[in-house]
C-alpha cells in the first residue's frame, strides 16, 4: 500500500470561505474551464458576485444565479471586452477585482513554431490581459480598493524547450502585472499568479494523465502535479483584504518547480 502524499491536493470544495469576498464584483476570464472555473466557483461561495467570462460562455455554474453573469467574449477583441465590463456594470453595479485565467499553450519548438501561432499565443496571454486590464481600470478606481490578479506560468519565471511562445507570453503577463502595480497604485492592486503543472484540459492537451502523474509530477519538489483549486485559494487571497499589503508580487504555486 503507497504512503498517503504529506501534501495532498487542498480541497477547496470543503474550504471554509462565506464571507470572505462578501459584496465584491469580480470578472473571471477563462471561465468555462480548468483554472478560471475554479476560481469564478470558488469566488462565489466566497460572497462575490462573479462575472464568469469565456470564448464559450461558462455553462452549469455552482452557486445562487443572483451571484453570476456568464458572458461568452474573446479577449483578443477589445469591443467584446468592454461590453463585458458595461455587462458587469449593468448587473452589478460596477467592477471590484479581475482576474485574468484565460489563456492557450504551444509546445512548437522554435524554429518550427508558425508566425501565425505565435501571434495567437501573444494576442491571447499577453494582449487579452492588457485588453481586459484596460477595460476594468475605470471601474476598478471608481470601486476605490480594486484588484487585479493575472495568471502568468512557472514558464514565466524559468522556461524549457518548445515552449517558447508560450513563456514569452507569459513573461510579458508579469512584466505588464508590476508596470500596472506601480501605475495603479494605491488604487488597484496588483498581483501575479504563476502555477506550475495542473490538472487542466489546457495541460492536458500536451500530456496523457498518466504522463502527467508519472512523469511530469517527479520533476516537482512536491513530487506531484497541481489541481485547479490550488491555483483559485491563491487567487482568492490575492483578491480579498486578506492581502491588503500585498501589491507587485510574483507568487509561484508550482510544487516547487521553480525557485526564483
Amino acid at each position: 500500500m503507497n504512503n498517503p502524499h504529506p501534501h495532498p491536493p487542498f480541497n477547496a470544495a470543503t474550504a471554509q470561505v462565506a464571507g470572505r469576498l462578501a459584496g465584491r464584483r469580480i470578472l473571471v476570464t477563462g471561465a468555462a474551464s480548468g483554472i478560471g472555473r475554479s476560481v469564478a466557483e470558488l469566488f462565489v461561495r466566497a460572497g462575490a458576485c462573479v462575472v464568469a467570462l469565456d470564448r464559450r460562455r461558462p455553462v452549469d455554474l455552482a452557486g445562487p444565479a443572483s451571484q453570476w453573469l456568464a458572458v461568452e467574449a474573446d479577449i483578443t477583441d477589445t469591443s467584446a471586452v468592454a461590453n463585458a465590463v458595461q455587462q458587469a456594470v449593468e448587473r452589478f453595479g460596477g467592477l471590484d477585482g479581475v482576474v485574468n485565467a484565460a489563456g492557450i499553450a504551444n509546445t512548437d519548438w522554435a524554429d518550427a513554431v508558425s508566425h501565425e501561432d505565435w501571434q495567437r499565443v501573444i494576442d491571447v496571454n499577453l494582449t487579452g490581459t492588457f485588453n481586459v486590464c484596460s477595460a476594468a481600470i475605470a471601474q476598478l478606481r471608481a470601486a476605490g480598493a480594486g484588484t487585479i490578479v493575472n495568471v502568468s506560468s512557472g514558464q514565466g519565471l524559468q522556461p524549457f524547450k518548445q515552449r517558447s511562445a508560450y513563456a514569452a507570453s507569459k513573461a510579458g503577463v508579469i512584466s505588464f502585472s508590476k508596470s500596472i502595480a506601480m501605475e495603479w497604485a494605491p488604487q488597484v492592486r496588483v498581483n501575479t499568479i504563476c502555477p506550475g503543472a495542473i490538472d487542466t484540459p489546457m495541460v492536458r492537451g500536451g500530456y496523457s494523465a498518466e504522463e502527467l502523474h508519472a512523469r511530469v509530477g517527479p520533476r516537482y519538489a512536491l513530487e506531484r502535479i497541481g489541481e485547479p483549486q490550488e491555483i483559485a485559494m491563491a487567487a482568492l487571497y490575492l483578491s480579498s483584504a486578506e492581502s491588503s499589503f500585498v501589491t507587485g508580487i510574483v507568487l509561484a504555486v508550482d510544487g516547487g518547480r521553480s525557485y526564483h
